[in-house]
């Protein structure tokens, strides 16, 4: 495995390519400030969706966010996010990826509404194409202060190209944390009395992303990670006990837990906006929630409150079973990893937690300089990462490292980052 320090591009290239830009336009008219209309026959080409970048990086630099649906006027929004919502529920639980030889896939972890360095991001990496694939790994919102402009963009390349982008989805995928995160208030923010509309809307496209990918038939990805394997006769929750009393409960009966295999995932029915720690149904918050422990064994994350705690024995027998090289998984960022002391720090973009004699477990996060808004005046000042996988046989990991595009632009935080809790794993959320 490699680690490849990626700069951004050169000023003088941003620079002709503002030229060239000038050059197209019409009587000044600045072409990145041109309002979006949706193609007549509902059809994305490249251009439309490169130019939907352009608008909306121009938008977030030189307009209001309440001005945003000048230049992306709602039914567009609307039109696309129907298309999407129905491509994206056609999907499996756990998406197939073939990839031939002529091909590179590259892999992203969470963005986290950090959309200029999503642009970077596709910059250095290159767009998606016939022969680049992007596999991500969720988490497109909250925290950062462009979760819709980073979902909306991606969105519209997983339409153009639905064999070529593939959109996991994460813990903050979901209606609990949007609301906690500022997704929610972002929405309400830029578009008034149109937000809740589009809210729901865009809650019933989280709804419909697959839980996992298995690419090139020998990595697997998922946001978590790892998810146990569910008894046909499932305990009820018991009325009058409260969550952590159940998550009490629970503890007694871990020596049960075993881990699932991908049969398993492709069965349970993922269209839950805020997957529950119990029930029939309980392997979409392992799969969104779950944590690498260093330590062998499978166990409920209690710190979390929902998902599991799974060691490199457990990392071990999935990959064994299913003939895998490679798991790739996110959802811990430089904040979750300091609570871990016993885990590698999230500085670098990434961490190899689990070696095993099938292959390696590693955490991806493509969020650099994160959180955009944080109440500690120290920052982690973290790196972004991203990989790559080659042929012939796609299971070496090649990382590529960035920092973030700086300036960002200027923004209120959308959600009470200094009087909010800190992290996800504060919040309760093991009674669903």
């Amino acid at each position: 495995m490699d680690a490849r320090r990626v700069t951004r591009a050169s000023s003088a290239h941003r620079q002709n390519e503002k030229s060239q830009q000038n050059e197209g336009s019409e009587e000044g008219t600045d072409p990145q400030a041109t309002v979006m209309k949706w193609p007549e026959n509902g059809a994305l080409t490249l251009e439309w969706v490169q130019q939907l970048g352009k608008v909306l990086e121009f938008a977030s630099r030189h307009l209001l966010p309440t001005e945003l649906p000048t230049v992306l006027p709602v039914p567009v929004i609307d039109s696309l996010l129907l298309a999407a919502h129905k491509l994206l529920h056609r999907e499996p639980n756990c998406v197939d990826v073939p990839v031939d030889h002529s091909c590179s896939v590259v892999l992203v972890g969470d963005v986290h509404g950090q959309f200029h360095d999503v642009l970077h991001l596709l910059e250095i990496a290159g767009p998606p194409s016939a022969n680049r694939l992007f596999v991500f790994n969720g988490d497109y919102v909250d925290r950062g202060a462009w979760g819709f402009e980073t979902y909306f963009y991606l969105l519209s390349w997983k339409l153009l190209l639905p064999h070529r982008v593939f959109l996991l989805r994460g813990n903050h995928e979901t209606k609990f944390c949007t609301s906690a995160y500022g997704f929610e208030q972002e929405i309400m923010s830029k578009f008034g009395d149109r937000a809740k509309h589009l809210y729901r809307k865009l809650l019933g496209c989280f709804e419909g992303h697959p839980l996992a990918a298995r690419v090139a038939g020998c990595v697997y990805m998922a946001h978590g990670g790892l998810f146990r394997q569910v008894e046909k006769e499932v305990p009820k929750k018991q009325k009058g006990k409260s969550s952590r009393q159940s998550n009490t409960s629970r503890i007694v009966n871990e020596k049960n837990l075993k881990i699932g295999t991908i049969d398993d995932l492709q069965k349970v029915r993922r269209t839950v906006l805020d997957p529950s720690g119990f029930g029939a149904n309980v392997i979409p918050g392992d799969v969104l929630w779950s944590d690498p422990s260093p330590k062998n064994g499978l166990s409920h994350n209690d710190q979390r409150g929902i998902g599991l705690l799974f060691g490199p024995d457990c990392t071990q027998e999935f990959m064994e079973k299913h003939k895998l090289k490679l798991i790739v998984r996110s959802h811990e960022g430089p904040d979750a990893r300091e609570k871990r002391p016993d885990m590698e720090a999230m500085n670098k973009g990434y961490t190899v937690d689990h070696v095993v004699n099938a292959g390696k477990l590693i955490t991806l996060f493509s969020a650099p300089d994160y959180p955009q808004f944080q109440a500690s005046e120290d920052r982690y000042y973290n790196k972004g990462a991203y990989i790559v996988l080659e042929p012939p046989d796609f299971s070496d990991p090649h990382f590529f490292q960035f920092e973030a595009v700086k300036p960002r632009p200027k923004v209120n935080p959308y959600y009470d980052f200094v009087n909010s809790i800190d992290s996800d794993e504060e919040l309760d959320l093991g009674s669903g």
